[in-house]
């Protein structure tokens, strides 16, 4: 990480007096970042987590009490925008979220609640090089949709299902180091080109039950939830049939394999990999639409923003603890019924975050190779009080550290040797998988 003090950004560019509706180009954007920190140093942080192929920086605007480092007990949100460089709308509301929530702060009681119970990660461009190769509002593609090296970064991340063999981008690679140095529960993704809330899986395959135009994750509950707190809290992304020339979709919501099946996404990657919930959110039916609209699209957008955050305060949270109360990391816990591809485990401070509706589980704490511990919970509406259940498992036997609950050896799309998995299942091969469990069950 690099730390923004260092680069002095506010000598080299006359200070931010206040936040236009226009878009902000690299120089600027860095700018406005440098200033809300310096206004504001006690409730953010600022830092770069790397950098482009032509070395604009990957800013980062964090915001939480304590904004710094992680602190126990507070979950780890984040936002990411202009994946897609040509795709702009998402960079622009960012930077007025940003300028929102330091605003706000201490006067409006939801942001200071979201600030006192959360920390905000907040990039509001993942590609800068695409956003400046892009020179003028266009409703369509161009190729400011790549980074320098042509390639599209939501098609750029290890895929579990499918051997996509891309050679991983210097901004892809950012982001996912900056996954592993943080414990993310939830994150949303913002593109451009439609007006609807996606989510995982964007890829499948039968491993997982991908046997017809759904790719259903154990979560799947869950990601309904996300995607309608979204669609419903925006001005007209719920009504589902905004855009011209595109797909109704029911309450402005869909599964991204229902949509189209794509390989190598950032959102399938965090889910599985990452132990964080995303959902891709596209904003506008033009992808870039003239600045005159931004004011439009952020009065639209403020309230879904906002109550999406409030939503890393579902179901259940806490610590793995061992028979001398120190934390314990890579322990399994995981709600029976909900196994994931990776298992989910504890981070290095010995905490979980598992993201549930309000019912009744059975909670699963496993030390591999030492035993598990089966608790049945009651979960509650935790973005009501900003605070998810909580609840610490004690292994009163135990007093090392455990061991690494790794991925399957092999990638889901191994299992199926002779399934391509860039095709869909046919109903043949349905049947098939029919004949062949009768066999041999």
């Amino acid at each position: 990480m690099r730390e923004a003090g260092s680069l002095c950004l506010a000598l080299l560019f006359p200070a931010v007096l206040a936040l236009d509706f226009g878009y902000h180009h690299s120089e600027a954007l860095g700018a406005f970042l440098q200033e809300v920190h310096q206004r504001h140093p006690s409730i953010t942080a600022l830092r770069s987590v790397g950098r482009s192929v032509a070395g604009r920086e990957l800013w980062v605007l964090v915001l939480g009490r304590f904004p710094t480092e992680h602190t126990i007990g507070i979950p780890e949100f984040k936002y990411i925008a202009n994946m897609h460089g040509d795709e702009t709308v998402g960079r622009e509301l960012l930077l007025h979220l940003i300028d929102f929530l330091v605003t706000n702060d201490k006067s409006d009681p939801v942001v200071t609640k979201l600030i006192d119970s959360t920390r905000i990660h907040i990039m509001p461009s993942m590609n800068p090089d695409g956003f400046e190769a892009t020179t003028e509002p266009d409703c369509f593609y161009s190729e400011g949709r790549f980074n320098k090296n042509g390639k599209d970064l939501n098609r750029n991340f290890p895929d579990v299902f499918s051997s996509n063999n891309v050679t991983i981008q210097p901004e892809t690679q950012a982001v996912i180091n900056w996954i592993k140095d943080e414990s993310f529960v939830l994150s949303a993704n913002l593109h451009g080109g439609a007006l609807v809330a996606s989510y995982t899986f964007d890829n499948g395959n039968p491993a997982i039950g991908s046997l017809e135009d759904y790719s259903r994750s154990p979560d799947d509950d869950v990601f309904i939830h996300l995607a309608k707190i979204y669609s419903s809290n925006h001005a007209s992304m719920y009504k589902g049939n905004q855009c011209e020339n595109k797909p109704v979709f029911p309450h402005g919501i869909t599964n991204g394999y229902a949509w189209y099946q794509l390989q190598g996404g950032m959102q399938d990657y965090n889910y599985i990999w990452g132990q964080c919930f995303e959902i891709t959110l596209e904003l506008s039916c033009c992808k870039y639409p003239p600045a005159s609209q931004l004011h439009a699209f952020w009065n639209d957008n403020k309230a879904a923003l906002i109550e999406y955050i409030k939503q890393v305060h579902l179901g259940i949270k806490g610590q793995v603890l061992d028979r001398n109360g120190q934390p314990m990391p890579n322990v399994i816990v995981e709600a029976k019924g909900r196994e994931h591809i990776c298992p989910y485990r504890t981070n290095q401070y010995g905490e979980y975050y598992l993201l549930l509706l309000p019912g009744s589980y059975v909670i699963n704490a496993t030390v591999p190779g030492s035993g598990s511990i089966l608790k049945t919970l009651a979960v509650t509406n935790g973005p009501e009080n900003f605070q998810a259940l909580k609840y610490d498992f004690t292994f009163p036997e135990v007093s090392v550290t455990a061991r690494d609950a790794a991925c399957p050896t092999k990638p889901l799309y191994q299992h199926f040797e002779s399934f391509s998995a860039a095709v869909k299942p046919t109903l043949h091969f349905l049947a098939l998988m029919i004949v062949l469990y009768t066999v041999f069950k």
